[in-house]
């Protein structure tokens, strides 16, 4: 039997004796803490001489990777020194340190996909994990390092691995602190704000690296509120550490240290194995060594949840704005001033906020598939309202839209959805697409999939046509906006739902040419295509308005059929209040909003608690399903893409919200009176004549 003794800095409460086998042999390992006594150390490292096969020392801090000097601690050169002259190999564990630690972060990120993209990662040491710091750069910029803090009381972090290495080669600016910094972080106001410094970056931190040494030291002011919900990358994760960090709402802990034994042990006792079961020194072992080992023992990294349950936390930002200057109006500080002040005034705030830089309006929280997946994102407010984006041009909007996307890749989000009328601008998301840093979708498809699921909903509820099961609906529907990116897509899904389907648009050819693709796509149907809204209005049992109007009048409703399904899916809606106010007896529906899964948290938009706009919809399912893709941009969507969108939401919880319309949600008492009022006027309407408004 082999004798593997690791003598340790921390303290003797953790002392065990272990018996085991490992790569063919058989092991007694034994355990002795020291409580921070180097002299002890030093002893029991002279008593162990000749008596062990190998000695592993713990608690110790590694060499620092970088610098110019590999800087050691004065005690880490006195134990280095006594290693060299006592017979038994002796080791820290730095040779299996160099593989375990990258290896930890390329295998999470193998098994999981995407897991550190776009992180925001907090580092208390990067000279100490500069490994990790630099396989971690490899998916995300956002690394925060606290060295300057910590090392020399300068209040300052570092934001890069450049950086960090200019820090640890003494020519980066941030030194020009020194001395007096040193000295003055020794008084108690200065403590006590770097204590708040590094409270605050582990708050803002989706990640947060804690060095094995001093593990309760880094982490002693770290409450609920720094690390609840956070993933830990550390090494040696003991039973201890994970209680403590599950009493402090941790997500996941990431332990560079594979456990191999059924006890969790340091790198030191497993690189001290490796050394007796292959009778070599610590400076003999070579890296095919490690290969062979790490393969032949399935040495993977651990990953531990401290709930007990799996879990994933995926991140979104969705850019939203202003519809109108009534959206304005509610914003606090305008409210009591804009019911006194004259028209001029408020034109003059609308035209000067659109010039405002993108500002975080809501945290958004509590979003939780069935598959066991969450996520988070942040909404994002550009100031302009419909009228002002199409004030200026294109490149103003897409400007802010810019601006937008780095601020969510600051915050850690993976990707981006553009709402309301920041999708419809310029090439519909195109540009932004390009020249963003994160990965951008508009949300058109799941807002033509859920234009159509509420408008389904609408007519079943209605019952006013007859739906027989696997054939064509004997009746009428109309698109207006029919080539834009929503409506053509409604037109093609449309196709294969009615008989005969009424297309409207402006552009002649781009009308030709969708009719050309659907009949080639569903020959069986009845094609019409026109330029005048209303001239087979009142023949249409089903209508979606998906235009870009903005605001202005698209089609007259008192022209529309009794009973007739309005779905608007355009933002401004293409139906004022006050236009539907005129036909009690026609079911207008602003889209179809969707209910989210979990118990989301954010701030209002003027939608009910759950539920949330088509479009920032599919910019969630994305986030769930960790698709950090464009999906949907320009002005042709596919409409495959609305299928999979349709059935990726299904997969995490997505429901359709109850239908709303201008006055709030349509209650079954709502939908029966519209049909009441519906049938009754179908007994003396006649349809007006289009001569009438030609």
């Amino acid at each position: 039997m082999k004798q593997v003794v690791s003598i340790s800095l921390g303290p003797e409460t953790a002392d065990f004796e272990l018996d085991t086998e490992f790569l063919g042999h058989e092991f007694s390992i034994k355990r002795v803490g020291t409580d921070g006594d180097l002299n002890r150390m030093l002893a029991l490292l002279l008593e162990w001489d000749g008596k062990a096969n190998a000695i592993g020392l713990g608690s110790m801090r590694f060499p620092n990777a970088i610098g110019p000097k590999h800087v050691l601690e004065r005690r880490a050169e006195k134990i280095r020194a006594l290693s060299d002259r006592v017979n038994t190999p002796v080791t820290m564990g730095s040779a299996l340190r160099n593989v375990v630690h990258e290896w930890s972060i390329r295998h999470v990120e193998f098994v999981f996909g995407k897991y550190f993209d776009n992180a925001r990662v907090f580092f208390f040491s990067g000279l100490a994990n500069h490994k990790i710091a630099r396989v971690l750069n490899e998916f995300t910029d956002n690394l925060v390092f606290a060295d300057p803090v910590l090392e020399n009381g300068i209040s300052k972090f570092i934001k890069s691995v450049r950086d960090l290495e200019l820090y640890a080669s003494g020519v980066h600016e941030i030194l020009k602190w020194l001395p007096s910094k040193k000295f003055s972080a020794n008084f108690m106001p200065a403590r006590l704000w770097n204590i708040h410094l590094m409270k605050k970056a582990m708050q803002q931190a989706q990640v947060i690296v804690v060095p094995h040494y001093d593990f309760y030291r880094y982490l002693e002011h770290a409450t609920l509120e720094e690390l609840g919900g956070k993933i830990i990358i550390t090494s040696c994760a003991y039973d201890d550490r994970v209680n403590f960090l599950q009493e402090r709402g941790v997500d996941v802990i990431i332990d560079t240290a594979p456990k191999v034994l059924e006890k969790v042990v340091g790198l030191n006792v497993l690189e001290a194995m490796m050394l007796a079961a292959l009778d070599k020194k610590q400076d003999q072992i070579t890296d095919d060594d490690l290969l062979e080992i790490i393969c032949e023992q399935n040495m993977a990294p651990r990953v531990v949840y401290p709930s007990g349950t799996p879990k994933r936390v995926n991140r979104f930002a969705f850019v939203i704005h202003p519809l109108s200057q009534e959206f304005l109006k509610k914003e606090k500080t305008l409210e009591m001033v804009s019911q006194f002040a004259p028209p001029i005034f408020m034109d003059a705030v609308e035209k000067v906020i659109a010039y405002a830089p993108p500002f975080l309006y809501s945290k958004v929280t509590g979003i939780k598939s069935p598959t066991g997946v969450e996520t988070e994102g942040w909404l994002i407010s550009v100031g302009g309202t419909p009228k002002q984006m199409l004030a200026h041009k294109p490149e103003f909007t897409y400007d802010r839209l810019l601006q937008a996307a780095k601020m969510a890749k600051r915050m850690g989000a993976q990707i981006m959805g553009l709402g309301a009328f920041t999708k419809v601008v310029g090439d519909a998301g195109v540009t932004v697409a390009k020249k963003a840093d994160i990965p951008i979708t508009t949300g058109n498809s799941y807002s033509a999939s859920g234009a159509l699921w509420a408008a389904a909903d609408a007519v079943r509820r209605m019952g006013l046509i007859q739906v027989e099961k696997g054939k064509a609906i004997k009746g009428k529907t109309m698109v207006f906006g029919a080539t834009g990116a929503i409506g053509s897509v409604c037109c093609r899904l449309l196709a294969k739902a009615f008989e005969e389907v009424y297309m409207v648009g402006r552009n002649t050819a781009k009308l030709l040419a969708l009719r050309e693709a659907i009949l080639k796509e569903t020959p069986g149907v009845k094609i019409h295509i026109s330029t005048r809204p209303d001239r087979y209005l009142p023949d249409m049992d089903v209508v979606v308005t998906a235009t870009s109007g903005a605001g202005k009048a698209i089609l007259d409703i008192m022209r529309a059929k009794p009973g007739c399904v309005i779905t608007d899916v355009a933002r401004p809606l293409d139906l004022s209040p006050e236009e539907v106010a005129k036909r009690p007896d026609v079911l207008v529906i602003e889209s179809g909003e969707i209910e989210l899964p979990g118990n989301p948290e954010m701030k209002n938009i003027g939608l009910p608690p759950k539920v949330a706009y088509a479009c920032l919809a599919e910019t969630i399912v994305l986030a769930l399903e960790g698709r950090f893709e464009i999906f949907t941009i320009g002005r042709d969507i596919e409409w495959e893409k609305v299928r999979e969108i349709y059935k990726m939401g299904l997969k995490h919880g997505m429901k359709l919200a109850a239908i709303s319309g201008v006055n709030g949600v349509f209650s079954d008492d709502d939908i029966a009176r519209v049909r009441r009022l519906a049938l009754k006027a179908r007994k003396t309407w006649t349809p007006p004549r289009f001569s009438d408004v030609a």
